[in-house]
C-alpha cells in the first residue's frame, strides 16, 4: 500500500501535515473509485486516473495520454465566474506556448458538459473543458481539490508527465487566480 501524508501547496513550500491516507492495494488512486476526499496530490505521486466528458460529449481519458503527452491538468471552481473566465481567456491566450503535440491542457469543473458547452462557446475556447458533474466531484475529490462546503473545484493545477506522475502542483483557494507562466516554466522542465 501506499501512503500519502501531507497537504501543501507545492508552489508556495507551505502546508501542514494532516492525517495519513492509505490506498488500496495496487497503489493507484481511481477518479472512478474514490469513496473519500484525500489531501491535495503532490509533486512525484501518480497521477490519479480521469475519465471524464469535455464539452463536447467526448471522452477524455488520462490513461490514453500516458506515453505520449505531458498534461496540464487544472481544476476551476465555476464556468462565467470572473476569475474563472480570466484565467480560461489567458490560458487560451498562451495555448500556443502551452498546449503542442507533446502537451496536452485539460480544464475540469464540476459544471455540467451543457454548461461548458456553451461556456466554452461563449468564450472561444479551443482546448477540452471537462466535466466532474456525476458522481458530482469524483476527480476533483481523487487529486484532493473539491471544496465539499462549496460543491466545486479549488484551483488546482497539475503538470503531469508523459509517464503519468505529476511533476508540478499549486492549489489556489476560490478567490485566488494562478499564475499561468509558472506552468510554462513547469512544463520547461520537463
Amino acid at each position: 500500500m501506499r501512503t500519502f501524508s501531507a497537504a501543501r501547496n507545492h508552489h508556495r513550500g507551505r502546508g501542514e501535515l494532516r492525517e495519513k491516507r492509505v490506498l488500496p492495494a495496487g497503489g493507484r488512486r481511481s477518479a472512478t473509485t474514490m469513496a473519500e476526499p484525500f489531501m491535495p496530490i503532490h509533486a512525484g505521486d501518480p497521477a490519479p486516473d480521469v475519465r471524464l466528458k469535455d464539452q463536447h460529449g467526448r471522452s477524455v481519458d488520462l490513461a490514453d495520454l500516458r506515453g505520449r503527452k505531458n498534461v496540464v491538468l487544472m481544476f476551476f471552481p465555476f464556468a462565467f465566474t470572473s476569475v474563472c473566465t480570466g484565467e480560461l481567456q489567458a490560458v487560451q491566450g498562451e495555448l500556443p506556448s502551452l498546449q503542442s503535440e507533446h502537451t496536452q491542457v485539460l480544464a475540469v469543473s464540476c459544471d455540467s458538459m451543457h454548461a461548458l458547452r456553451a461556456f466554452s462557446d461563449a468564450e472561444r475556447l479551443d482546448f477540452p473543458l471537462l466535466s466532474d458533474f456525476w458522481p458530482h466531484g469524483t476527480v476533483s475529490r481523487a487529486y484532493g481539490v473539491f471544496a465539499e462546503d462549496k460543491g466545486c473545484a479549488l484551483r488546482g493545477t497539475f503538470v503531469i508527465d508523459r509517464q503519468g506522475v505529476v511533476r508540478w502542483t499549486v492549489v489556489n483557494g476560490l478567490p485566488d487566480a494562478r499564475d499561468l507562466h509558472e506552468y510554462a516554466k513547469a512544463l520547461a522542465a520537463l
